[in-house]
């Protein structure tokens, strides 16, 4: 059989003859995490219209297709999905203020009047980013919260801080691998531990910690109970 004479042949002449190809429309733009470059860039979302093309022309619409997420970099496409995963600055903001949140939580269960857990609280939110922290700031803040959530120092997490920490935890947790979670509440567990055992209301707020990141009641109580058996 002659070289282009076969099935495959026959195919390849008549994909030169017809096709399909998309028309692609910009339909806003922003910065993203790229999976494909492994960082943060700007990206194009675009909406398709196919179309199918004898010789190369577009004769008929086929439909629309999309939408996606073009990469300005790489130019791979992505499905839009791909935007709800936070930028590299978002996603350091995010944990920041959730180690922050956490911090006064633990706080404000009891250690506010403590000057080495207001130490180990400072320590802790000055490594997560906020760099000019200092144990006046957080002791103020710790008492504005209460004002604002009601709750006396000591008392069990009531609703108003769990709904504190849910606002700061509940959007980071799925972007976190197991390890991180696991850190962001050994760093509360740290914080209560500096002035001495934990009391009933760190636990409790440390337990709300736990399940807002998505860690379960048996795993909280683990790593609790192994933060309490390392020396500080």
């Amino acid at each position: 059989m002659l070289p282009g004479r076969g099935r495959n042949g026959h195919a390849a002449r008549l994909s030169r003859i017809l096709g399909t190809r998309t028309a692609w429309t910009a339909a806003g733009d922003g910065e993203f995490f790229c999976p494909g470059c492994g960082g943060d860039r700007n990206y194009q979302r675009l909406t398709g219209q196919r179309r199918f093309t004898l010789l190369g022309l577009p004769v008929l619409p086929r439909g629309e297709t999309g939408p996606v997420v073009e990469c300005a970099a790489c130019r791979r496409h992505f499905g839009t999905d791909v935007l709800d995963h936070p930028t590299t600055i978002r996603f350091s903001a995010m944990l920041r203020d959730a180690v922050h949140t956490v911090a006064l939580a633990v706080l404000a269960a009891g250690g506010a009047g403590s000057r080495t857990a207001l130490e180990a609280a400072v320590l802790a939110v000055r490594a997560a980013g906020f760099d000019d922290c200092t144990e006046e700031q957080l002791a103020a803040l710790v008492e504005a919260l209460e004002a604002d959530t009601g709750r006396i120092t000591g008392e069990p997490c009531g609703a108003g801080l769990a709904i504190e920490l849910h606002e700061a935890l509940d959007p980071l947790a799925p972007h976190l691998a197991g390890v991180g979670r696991e850190s962001v509440l050994l760093q509360g567990a740290r914080i209560a531990l500096a002035d001495g055992p934990y009391t009933p209301a760190e636990r409790d707020v440390l337990a709300t910690v736990g399940a807002a990141l998505t860690i379960c009641s048996d795993d909280v109580t683990r790593l609790l109970a192994a933060a309490a058996r390392t020396p500080s």
